[in-house]
């Protein structure tokens, strides 16, 4: 599959005429090529556990305590520009509340079905976005990220990629609701692949909690794409088909089977692999990564977080009675430890320089 690849990108190179320098860059590999390997690091965000989420500020943090990969999610400014957001709603990750020649632009959309109220990144240019500043989006959770309030711009996808490529790191971007985003006009697919091809990014892969861009991604780039898979609900453009499948029945084997005709990968919540009982404490893991490899997809999976709220149960420390114990690490380690023995392929990390410590020592 590796060389398959690298010799349709020197093909390519040649078909468009003139010399041509082989670039000794390489797509990832594919799932079977990886089998063996040490589970790839996954900057979530950037490093948000320690830097405001989507800013170069995160990202840089985590290229410098060891992520293989930064995973900016994707959005449109008006003028077609994507930018690193979680959601196209900004409230709360800018400080645009605060800008009074933008009041008006505040409205109700229905996004994925939902009516969402805020501020919105196609209602802006991308040089008036860039007027904005990010700040913590859970300052409760991470109140020392705070520090970083209004100090960094939204980055376009761009600029990330830039960075990324200056440290010799991988880019895996998620497009966010690329259903709604069709539907005005602003489809996020081409700039996407605009941007790789410009800057001939090798090491990256793409994902969508949808199917259907996906599918037409397989189409037009030999890049890994990834199914992702939350625990419940289902893909959007299912629902706005009127299916009634889920993504209880993308897992299945029948259904691993069919993503595996467009995708390398299922990027699966942790329960999806060590699931919880009613009371948060992890349970008998599932047959999930072993049926996945069964059908030559990676499982990469999301998130992993430092703080006892947003652990399992039992790999909570300290004393619950403590009004900073939901905000105090947890024994992260121990469940990085716990994701890795199941096989997966790669972890989403909201500090991935707890991950490399783990994945390191486990991989001597």
């Amino acid at each position: 599959m590796k060389i398959r690849r690298l010799l349709a990108t020197v093909l390519s190179g040649v078909l468009a005429g003139g010399t041509f320098a082989v670039v000794l860059t390489q797509i990832p590999p594919a799932a079977a090529e990886r089998r063996g390997q040490a589970p790839l690091v996954i900057g979530h965000r950037g490093a948000s556990a320690l830097r405001p989420e989507h800013t170069l500020l995160s990202y840089e943090a985590a290229i410098a305590i060891g992520a293989d990969y930064i995973e900016p999610d994707l959005v449109s400014t008006k003028d077609h520009v994507l930018v690193a957001r979680h959601e196209n709603e900004i409230s709360g990750t800018t400080d645009v509340a605060e800008h009074p020649e933008f009041a008006g632009r505040r409205t109700t959309k229905t996004i994925d079905g939902r009516p969402v109220t805020g501020w919105f990144t196609e209602d802006f240019t991308l040089a008036e976005l860039k007027t904005l500043r990010a700040k913590e989006r859970v300052p409760d959770l991470r109140p020392d990220n705070t520090a970083f309030d209004g100090l960094a711009e939204i980055p376009t996808f761009e600029e990330v990629v830039k960075l990324a490529l200056r440290h010799g790191v991988g880019v895996i971007p998620e497009t966010k609701h690329p259903t709604y985003f069709d539907s005005i006009g602003l489809s996020l697919e081409e700039p996407l692949l605009d941007v790789l091809n410009e800057y001939r990014v090798r090491e990256a892969y793409i994902q969508s909690f949808e199917t259907a861009n996906l599918r037409d991604l397989s189409k037009r780039t030999r890049l890994p794409l990834v199914q992702l898979v939350t625990f419940g609900g289902a893909p959007y453009d299912w629902v706005a088909a009127g299916s009634t499948r889920t993504y209880d029945d993308m897992v299945t084997p029948a259904g691993l089977r069919e993503v595996a005709e467009y995708a390398d990968v299922i990027g699966a919540d942790t329960r999806r692999v060590v699931p919880q009982d009613a009371e948060g404490r992890t349970t008998q893991p599932t047959s999930l990564v072993r049926d996945a490899h069964r059908r030559g997809l990676d499982v990469h999976v999301w998130t992993v977080r430092n703080e006892n709220s947003q652990l399992p149960a039992d790999y909570r420390l300290g004393d619950p009675a403590s009004p900073v114990h939901p905000r105090a690490t947890g024994d992260v380690m121990r469940w990085i430890s716990t994701l890795v023995e199941q096989d997966v392929d790669g972890l989403f990390c909201d500090d991935p320089g707890m991950c490399r410590a783990v994945v390191a020592r486990l991989s001597a």
